[in-house]
């Protein structure tokens, strides 16, 4: 009966609803899973969810299911579960918690940017942030040491913090503008630091690389730069728009009277703005390349496209990986 049930359906689970080669499809597939309401479901929810996915895999969709509770449960699954491991993600790092933990970090990283207290401060606090969302969604089939976590953690505080300063005491006497673009200048950095040292394992050692039919072929470095790569310029991405556009905002709204009078109101006024920015941008910096990632045959290592070429022929002229988020 439960079979019959997946049939009459005529539901994949796991098929995309959206069309995964356009950027519009991946941001809708994203505005669904990033959704911060999902946040706050429970987790024996969440458990529900995984199980219905998994028996719905496994051609047994419990009688009286419909497709829209599927659609629902595979919503709260790819939010809260990792997808190569299964395992269910720490809440601070999912993406779905990317409004509200980066729109408080970034709204006060952006208001206390003129002491360099207060700016080490921040900067520390979003690195230990940027620190679990990197660990939770790295590729999950590269295994990552305490020590490296540690190392990696360091590093990126430590260049966030030096460009922060840095540039801080160079724009004491430069436009006000110039001081306030500081912050996304040092997050930038950070992260063209932070997010390879966390996942230094896949470069060294590679990540696996499948066939369109998901059929291991063997693990690539190449592919993992490729990866690490895009998530790098989707995370600046993810920031820019906010923390460029808004002190632009915030400079000329502070030109009036009537924000001068109301200062203390200042700091949660920019983390509600950045929380509208961060509410679109984190689905659509998601969304600037496929999760599937793909990598030409002829752009692999040298020994893994002849045992690839020796096995198979020129019947694989792309692999594909995961890339992270």
């Amino acid at each position: 009966y439960a079979k019959m049930a997946t049939d009459s359906l005529g539901f994949n689970i796991d098929s995309p609803r959206w069309d995964q080669s356009t950027f519009v499809g991946r941001l809708k597939h994203f505005l669904n899973i990033t959704d911060p309401r999902t946040v706050l479901v429970p987790e024996e929810e969440l458990d529900r969810a995984k199980a219905l996915v998994e028996s719905c895999r496994a051609g047994l969709v419990p009688p009286g299911s419909s497709q829209e509770q599927l659609l629902y449960a595979k919503k709260l699954y790819d939010s809260a579960f990792h997808p190569d491991s299964g395992e269910k993600m720490n809440f601070i790092g999912r993406m779905s918690f990317q409004v509200p933990g980066g729109m408080a970090i970034t709204g006060f990283m952006l208001q206390f940017y003129r002491t360099v207290p207060a700016v080490v401060f921040w900067q520390w606090v979003n690195q230990s942030f940027n620190a679990f969302v990197n660990y939770t969604n790295r590729n999950a089939a590269s295994p990552i040491s305490l020590r490296q976590i540690g190392v990696a953690y360091v590093t990126a505080t430590s260049a966030a913090l030096a460009t922060a300063v840095g540039l801080n005491l160079y724009t004491k006497r430069a436009p006000p503008l110039l001081a306030r673009w500081v912050p996304f200048a040092a997050v930038a950095a950070a992260n063209c630091v932070n997010i390879p040292m966390m996942r230094q394992q896949e470069i060294i050692n590679g990540i696996t690389v499948t066939d369109e039919n998901n059929n291991e072929l063997g693990r690539s470095r190449r592919a993992a730069v490729k990866g690490i790569a895009q998530v790098v310029l989707s995370r600046i991405t993810m920031a820019a728009p906010g923390m460029i556009i808004l002190p632009i905002i915030m400079e000329r709204l502070e030109k009036f009277t009537f924000m001068q009078r109301i200062r203390v109101l200042h700091g949660p006024l920019q983390v509600l703005l950045c929380g509208g920015f961060l509410l679109f941008m984190v689905p659509a910096a998601c969304a600037l390349f496929p999760q599937r990632c793909s990598l030409a045959l002829a752009d692999l290592e040298v020994e893994l496209r002849d045992s690839i070429v020796a096995k198979h022929g020129d019947k694989v002229p792309y692999v594909y990986f995961n890339k992270g988020l």
